[in-house]
């Protein structure tokens, strides 16, 4: 079943076409706020370079979960 979603206010222009699969392996600066430097500082410190990476990240992942489950504490 394909998957849509309204991804604009989250991508660069440049990105906002291109589909899920295309995105994970879209540089991580796709994302609307990432600058190339935000982009160089997360390669430098954990080897992301696309936003697969990001997502895939366990120290992301990490921080996610912590999240979700202090909001589901609440």
């Amino acid at each position: 079943m394909p998957v849509s979603a309204d991804l604009d206010k989250l991508l660069d222009k440049e990105y906002e076409n291109t589909d899920l699969k295309g995105l994970l392996n879209a540089p991580v600066e796709a994302i609307a706020g990432i600058s190339g430097g935000d982009a160089e500082a997360l390669k430098k410190a954990f080897n992301i370079k696309t936003i697969g990476d990001l997502g895939h990240n366990k120290y992301i992942q990490a921080a996610a979960a912590i999240v979700r489950l202090a909001d589901a504490s609440k």
